[in-house]
C-alpha cells in the first residue's frame, strides 16, 4: 500500500469519525470492495484511455442513493484529482485503520479441509480469550498441501501446525543424523 492511499484512508477515516458515520462509511467502503471485484470495473479505474469525466458518470450510475453523501464526495475528489486507480489500495487501507480503531485483529484459519462451524467458533472463542484483541475476524482458506492440521495467521505471527510442516521438521531433523544422512 502506497503513502498516498494510506493518507487519503486517514482522511476519510478523520473526517467520518467527526461525523459520527464510521460505521456507514465502513458499510461504503466495504460495498465499494465488493464491487472492486469485478474485474472490468478495476480496470476501467486503471485505463488512462477512459476520460474522468466517463469515470464519474459511471460512479454515479453505480453509487448514487446507495452510499452516504460523505463516501460519494470522496469518491467524487479522488477521480477529480486522477487517483482512482489507487481507490482500492485506499478502502483496503481504510479497512485496517478501521479495524485498529474498533480493535478488530484479523486471523486467517489454513486447514487442509473445510473448517466446521463448530471448529472456528471454538478457534475464535480461544483467540478472544487470549486477549488477542477486542474482537477477531477469522477468515478461512483451505490449503490441501497442508495434508491435515491448521495454520493461524494473525500480524506478523504464524502458527504452524500441519502435517505438512512436521513433515518438513522431521526431514530437516534426519538430514543433520548423520547415520541416515549416509544410508
Amino acid at each position: 500500500m502506497s503513502r498516498v492511499s494510506a493518507r487519503y484512508a486517514k482522511a476519510l477515516v478523520d473526517l467520518s469519525v467527526e461525523r459520527g458515520q464510521l460505521e456507514k462509511i465502513y458499510e461504503d467502503i466495504q460495498g465499494f470492495i465488493e464491487v472492486a471485484k469485478n474485474r472490468d470495473f478495476t480496470n476501467m479505474l486503471q485505463s488512462p484511455i477512459v476520460k474522468g469525466d466517463k469515470k464519474q458518470s459511471i460512479f454515479n450510475a453505480i453509487f448514487d442513493g446507495k452510499v452516504e453523501a460523505t463516501t460519494k464526495a470522496f469518491f467524487d475528489i479522488i477521480i477529480k484529482k486522477g487517483r482512482e486507480a489507487e481507490l482500492s489500495d485506499i478502502a483496503a487501507s481504510f479497512v485496517e485503520q478501521y479495524k485498529q480503531i474498533k480493535h478488530i485483529s484479523t486471523v486467517t484459519l489454513t486447514t487442509a479441509t473445510p473448517a466446521s462451524d463448530e471448529m472456528i467458533a471454538a478457534v475464535k472463542a480461544k483467540l478472544e480469550a487470549s486477549g488477542i484483541d477486542d474482537n477477531v475476524d477469522l477468515q478461512t482458506e483451505v490449503d490441501a498441501d497442508l495434508i491435515g492440521g491448521f495454520v493461524l495467521k494473525f500480524g506478523d505471527k504464524l502458527y504452524d501446525a500441519s502435517v505438512a510442516n512436521q513433515l518438513q521438521q522431521l526431514k530437516k531433523e534426519f538430514s543433520k543424523n548423520a547415520y541416515i544422512k549416509n544410508f
